[in-house]
């Protein structure tokens, strides 16, 4: 905590950002340019240049049949993989993973991607302040996953990440938090174009950082038989439709959009101007 508290971490995991975030731009600018024929072809942006491939939905070992699973969600639920939720979830399917004290009166809502290095940078530079603004009781969080990185650049790790993200809640919210700064730190999460997530074992290993999911049998076979295969379809299909978001990492605090902060200092502004304060009277239960 204190390493990636440091003047110089958050300098560092700014300067990532500004440029990841750039690059991402870029991307996009020139993805909207090609127009490739066939669902199998990504075009991914590799360094001295732009090379074409062709996706392998089913890469790594991740041995998910993704199109099956999405068929199954796009029927109504019946098929050969499990539908329930996570526990500690909620909202309707079991989509809203909500973490902090259950009354907070601010919410902030990330929209991000596994695969996202954007996304990472934030979390590297931001992330730590968000831990201790939940269990202070600023705000709770409200986290929506994606997996278009997947869809773009072709691959399963984004899917396979919200998967294990999904084991983890089941596990506990503390749990899901830490394997969540996990994934997106500067120890272990890979490059955008690195398919890492889509290995169920990588996944496993990096969970052996989190304490409670250390040796866990029954986190690691949700892992690997895809328990939340179906919820992750879900997720993915909640972040899509969600109003004002187009790319990652996304912020709401609130309802609304913020801009994604450069520095700790520019956060905690962001977070001060716009918290409300919960009524007093509000508190006060009347007596039974």
């Amino acid at each position: 905590m204190s390493k990636r508290n440091s003047a110089e971490a958050k300098r560092a995991a700014r300067e990532r950002l500004r440029a990841e975030r750039e690059r991402q731009a870029k991307q996009e600018r020139l993805r909207r340019r090609l127009v490739v024929g066939g669902s199998t072809v990504a075009i991914l942006a590799v360094a001295g240049g732009i090379g074409v491939a062709v996706a392998n939905m089913g890469g790594g070992d991740d041995n998910t049949d993704w199109g099956a699973v999405r068929s199954q969600v796009e029927d109504g639920g019946s098929g050969d993989f499990p539908t329930e939720a996570p526990a500690h979830a909620s909202g309707e399917d079991g989509l809203t993973v909500r973490v902090g004290e259950e009354d907070a009166a601010n919410t902030l809502t990330l929209y991000e991607d596994a695969r996202c290095p954007a996304c990472a940078s934030f979390e590297q530079g931001i992330g730590g302040d968000i831990r201790e603004d939940i269990e202070n009781g600023t705000y709770a969080v409200e986290y929506v996953f994606g997996s278009f990185l997947d869809d773009r650049l072709g691959g399963s790790g984004s899917k396979n990440a919200i998967n294990a993200l999904g084991a983890a809640l089941d596990v506990s919210p503390t749990a899901f938090l830490d394997f969540h700064d996990a994934l997106f730190s500067e120890e272990f999460h890979p490059s955008e174009s690195s398919d890492t997530f889509a290995d169920d074992e990588r996944l496993i290993e990096i969970a052996q950082s989190v304490p409670e999911l250390e040796g866990n049998q029954e986190f690691e076979a949700a892992v690997t038989d895809s328990t939340f295969a179906v919820w992750t379809v879900r997720m993915s299909q909640k972040f899509d439709e969600a109003p004002d978001v187009s790319g990652t990492p996304t912020l709401k605090y609130n309802g609304e959009v913020v801009a994604v902060p450069e520095s700790v200092a520019d956060f905690d502004a962001m977070i001060e101007a716009n918290s409300v304060q919960p009524d007093a009277g509000e508190d006060a239960e009347p007596d039974a």
